[in-house]
């Protein structure tokens, strides 16, 4: 790799303290003009999502979060209004929190909160919350599975804290989400248990009409934030799922809504050499052949950005992750997307990056400013920022050395506008390399099979249930009674009795453990 290369292969937006470093990634310098038709193409289905155009064409839907941060493109008033009015309200609410014009009802002032989903609905404010959230006027729980323990680890910790103290915020679209709702009862048991009325300490963001809506107006919730059909979750950060917990936290949302709408109007401009968003793209598409033969590991080097590759993993696997194309061919696209963080990472799985199958290339984050106040000197002539520097540059050295590609992403400092600027660079990278590759990247019909796989296990656990008796019986005797599958049921029979719902008597295999109340 040349010093030329390394200039040609680089593109900067100075004034946003942006660049994108494709030099290790020894792109064809063909590779635009071989595919420019669906370069072009990409381009302009990117035009006509972000004007209303139907770009979920299997659920019949707009695709509208480019909108978020900037409402003007909606292409009616009434989709404006979606997104301004909410908007301001979440802002007017967020201080009257902060001032105590909403309080508890004991009194006082609401002194931390807590966060109630899943996937996007969770992933998001996590990430936000921990880029930025370090100096938070309110702390921060979340409540993202239906692990009970987890749950109860959680509850314990608000309990701790002041349970009359916290403000609850339930985030889900259709309010039917088991694991969200499951979270959410809990923890109104956890307020029930405590002589706290749930209703006045929560507030939700969900659909107009949900589930969750409706029980919120039951519930006599302290308000409600509506949550768009146009949204999907891995793309919900910047809409009311991701700024309700924000400006609760006090964080400036506006710089987080400004710098995704700068990095959208530089990735706008069809321009295939200088639109990041395009490049890395294409990046992607060179690394696994168009079809995702290769994994991305990400890896940032600033420990506010831990939660950074968890949530790119949301928004590409799920978003690229599909089995057919657009023209219904079987074509199995993904790229498969994991990470922590630098230098951390050189101490664990960069042994085999290095060394080991080659099936990845690497996203570096570089954050260029080290900390806010001067540092020290770990040794003579160096701090610990010199290290970190060291650390990254070497890395990326070491595994280019052993022809392992990477790209790497430098921004000046971890701030809100920083955060939206990188959250839609990878937003609109994702949408690009959807249509380059002829995928629908707005559907999930994989998350719905494991749905309704799960739906059917619940009724078969039910009818296990009602087949046990004090008399033991195997697993096989059970099922033929229920005419189920053994394994699925024997796999019942194991979490009742994991569960203190009935015994297990351990036989020579599974085949012969009996089951009894």
């Amino acid at each position: 790799m040349s010093w030329q290369t390394y200039s040609q292969s680089l593109v900067r937006y100075p004034d946003l303290a942006f660049s994108l470093d494709l030099s290790l990634m020894d792109l064809p310098q063909d590779q635009t003009a071989t595919l420019a038709p669906q370069i072009e193409k990409a381009f302009k289905d990117l035009a006509a999502l972000e004007s209303g155009a139907i770009a979920n064409p299997d659920e019949g839907r707009m695709v509208g979060h480019y909108w978020l941060r900037n409402p003007a493109l909606a292409p009616t008033a009434e989709l404006r209004n979606a997104i301004t009015a909410p908007l301001q309200a979440l802002k007017d609410f967020a201080d009257q929190v902060h001032t105590g014009a909403v309080k508890p009802p004991s009194g006082g002032i609401f002194e931390q909160l807590l966060v109630i989903g899943i996937g996007g609905s969770a992933l998001g404010p996590q990430l936000v919350a921990d880029a930025l959230g370090h100096t938070a006027r309110l702390p921060i729980h979340f409540l993202d599975n239906t692990d009970p323990a987890g749950i109860d680890r959680v509850l314990a910790d608000l309990l701790r804290l002041g349970l009359a103290k916290t403000l609850v915020i339930v985030i889900s679209k259709s309010g039917g989400t088991p694991e969200t709702r499951n979270g959410m009862l809990e923890t109104k048991a956890a307020f029930d248990a405590a002589g706290l009325d749930f209703g006045p300490h929560a507030v939700a963001v969900t659909g107009t009409g949900s589930k969750l809506d409706q029980f919120a107006v039951e519930n006599q919730f302290i308000t409600r934030f509506p949550m768009e059909d146009w949204i999907g979750g891995r793309t919900s950060v910047l809409s009311t799922v991701g700024l309700v917990p924000a400006a609760l936290q006090g964080l400036d949302i506006d710089s987080l809504l400004a710098g995704a709408a700068a990095m959208d109007a530089k990735t706008r401009i069809p321009d295939a050499s200088t639109n990041a968003a395009m490049r890395l793209a294409l990046a992607w598409h060179h690394a696994g052949n168009g079809r995702g033969e290769k994994d991305m590991v990400v890896l940032p080097y600033k420990d506010s950005l831990v939660l950074f590759s968890k949530y790119l993993q949301q928004l590409i696997m799920e978003s690229l992750g599909k089995e057919l194309d657009l023209d219904g061919n079987t074509v199995n696209q993904g790229i498969a997307v994991y990470g922590n963080k630098g230098s951390t990472d050189q101490h664990a799985y960069v042994q085999q990056l290095r060394d080991g199958v080659n099936n990845f290339f690497a996203t570096f984050v570089e954050v260029r400013k080290a900390r806010s106040k001067p540092g020290i000197e770990v040794e003579p002539g160096f701090t610990s920022a010199d290290y970190l520097q060291g650390f990254l540059r070497g890395t990326r050295k070491a595994l280019y050395g052993n022809g392992r590609k990477s790209i790497t992403l430098s921004i000046h400092e971890v701030s809100p506008f920083t955060l939206g600027l990188l959250i839609a660079l990878f937003e609109r990278a994702v949408t690009l390399y959807a249509s380059l590759v002829n995928i629908n990247a707005y559907h999930q019909p994989g998350v719905e099979a494991g749905k309704k796989a799960a739906t059917v296990f619940l009724e078969l656990l039910n009818q296990v249930r009602g087949r046990l008796t004090a008399d033991p019986k195997t697993a096989d005797a059970i099922a033929r009674d229920i005419d189920a599958d053994p394994e699925d049921t024997y796999h019942s029979l194991t979490h009742l009795s994991a569960n203190g719902e009935c015994q297990i008597s351990i036989g020579n295999s599974p085949t012969e453990d009996t089951f009894s109340l």
